[in-house]
Parts: structure tokens; C-alpha cells; sequence
């Protein structure tokens, strides 16, 4: 072919700008033809190779992405923490109002005092102190409820704004309820105001390296305990095995729980901190609510 000159070159190029999804890119390599044409055939042939060589891979690029698009429509709808929302509700959000949620307001706030209830009351906290060697006192006990509160927070941020927005009601269960706690001990006002402040600078904190132990491995995950839990004074590591292995299990236990019924009921199990088959995760059953999401 390259014998036939140049203008067949074009002919049989000319297809290829239509089919071309950078058809700028085409035009300035078929532009380069008719300035190389005079070096020769060889030249030509190379440069004509490799516009088709583009167009193949164009080609099949589209189709790629042609079979994604096509897999993403078979979800019938986002994942809810990708939920998309209008301009309006996040003008809401961001001057710090909250927009149209997935249930009332009132029932989500229901569901996360009642959540905040079982990290409380569902937990056996005389098994940590004498297990960890964890002293008997409101900090201690605080430091355990954290973290329960946070293995919720992780899972109900999974269930996109509404699921955000009862995180929020959650952590404020949790400050009304170490503040009356404080006062039910006695504590001073002035020290007690403090030791909550200590305590919301502490949590924050140990949100932070929670959330990057669960997503790493073991050994961060440890350090976060260690430096949080046992505020830096294990010096046993069968205490943070035990406790890793715990966060592990109960992370892996909440996922199994279905997002409706935690949105309406708020209610969440806890598996126990020594149990002979630690690898074994029980389907859990889930709870029985009225039409009120009671």
C-alpha cells in the first residue's frame, strides 16, 4: 500500500477521525502525514500504524467503560453514604441546619439514645476492669463506654446523612450522661468541668486513632488501644491481643446488623470479651419494631 501515494493514506485514514474519541489528537497526526509524505514511505506507514494503533485502544477504552457504566445501572441506587443531595440541602447543612432526613427527626433521635443505652447497660464493664487491670472509676468507665460509642459511630456512618445525623445525637447522649454521672459521684462542678473537658479533647482524640487502627492492621490498632484504653499503662500484651481481637469481632458483628432496623430500633448486641470461638460471628436476629419505629 504504501506504493499507492498519499492520497489513498488519507482515504483510508479519513474513517478512523469519526470513530476517534480524541478526534483533535487524529487530526494532528494526520496533519503530520501530509507534512513527513516526502521522507518517505516507510516514515508514513509508521505514523498511519500508530493512529490506528490509538484508535484501537480508544476503541476499546469505550467499551470498558461502556461495560462499567452498564454494571454501575444494574444497582438500583448509590451506596448511602453517597446519596446525592441538591444544592439547597447543602446550603442547609453547611450554615449548620440539618436538611430532609430519611426518617423524622424525632424517631432517629429515639433510635440513638436507645443505641447509646446498650453501649451502657449491655456492657460488662466489671469484666474489663478486672481482665485489663483497668482502676474502678468514672474514667475508666468512660474510657471503656468510648469505646462501644465509637464501634456505633463507625457503623452508622455507613447509612449516609441519616446515619450521620444520628452519630451526632448519639455523642450528645453520651456528654449528658457522663455529666450527670459526675454530679450522681459528687464530683465538683468546677473539677468536673475539667475532667469534661479533659474528656472531649481525650475523645476526639482517640476517634482518630480508632479510625486509623481499624483500617490498618493489628499492630496500629494495638497502639490505639494501648495509648487510649489503657492510657499507656499495659504492660501485658495478652491484654491487647484480648482486646483487639475484641474490636475486631464486634466491628465485624455490627456490619451483619441490617441499617433499617439500627435507623428505627437503635438496638445493637455485644459479643462477650472471652468466648472459646472468637472467630465465629453469629447471625444476629433482628428486632422486632411497631409502625412508629418502636
Amino acid at each position: 500500500s504504501c506504493q499507492t501515494g498519499v492520497t489513498q493514506w488519507i482515504t483510508g485514514c479519513s474513517g478512523l477521525l469519526q470513530t476517534a474519541a480524541v478526534p483533535g489528537q487524529c487530526r494532528r497526526m494526520l496533519c503530520s502525514i501530509f507534512q513527513r509524505h516526502k521522507a518517505g514511505p516507510f516514515r508514513l506507514s509508521r505514523v498511519c500504524r500508530g493512529l490506528i494503533q490509538a484508535n484501537g485502544a480508544t476503541t476499546q477504552q469505550n467499551r470498558s467503560f461502556y461495560n462499567t457504566n452498564k454494571h454501575l445501572s444494574a444497582k438500583d441506587s448509590l451506596h448511602p453514604s453517597e446519596e446525592k443531595v441538591g444544592a439547597f440541602t447543602r446550603i442547609l447543612e453547611a450554615m449548620g441546619f440539618t436538611g430532609p432526613l430519611k426518617y423524622s427527626r424525632w424517631k432517629i433521635k429515639v433510635a440513638a439514645l436507645r443505641m447509646y443505652t446498650c453501649c451502657v447497660e449491655k456492657t460488662d464493664y466489671e469484666e474489663f476492669f478486672s481482665r485489663c487491670q483497668m482502676p474502678d472509676t468514672l474514667n475508666s468507665w468512660f474510657l471503656v463506654a468510648q469505646l462501644h460509642v465509637w464501634m456505633c459511630l463507625v457503623r452508622m456512618k455507613q447509612e449516609g446523612r441519616t446515619g450521620k445525623y444520628m452519630c451526632r445525637y448519639i455523642v450528645h447522649c453520651m456528654w449528658e450522661d457522663v455529666e450527670q454521672r459526675g454530679k450522681v459521684m459528687g464530683i465538683n462542678s468546677v473539677a468536673l468541668k475539667e475532667d469534661l473537658k479533659s474528656m472531649v479533647e481525650n475523645f476526639y482524640a482517640a476517634l482518630f486513632g480508632y479510625d486509623e487502627g481499624i483500617l490498618s492492621d493489628d499492630h496500629v490498632l494495638a497502639a490505639a488501644l494501648w495509648r487510649n484504653l489503657f492510657n499507656r499503662n499495659c504492660d501485658d500484651p495478652r491484654h491487647l491481643e484480648l482486646l483487639v481481637e475484641y474490636v475486631r469481632k464486634q466491628v465485624q458483628h455490627l456490619d451483619a446488623l441490617s441499617g433499617e432496623d439500627l435507623l428505627l430500633t437503635g438496638e445493637v448486641s455485644w459479643r462477650p470479651l472471652v468466648e472459646s470461638d472468637a472467630r465465629s460471628i453469629l447471625k444476629p436476629l433482628s428486632p422486632v419494631y411497631n409502625d412508629e419505629g418502636l
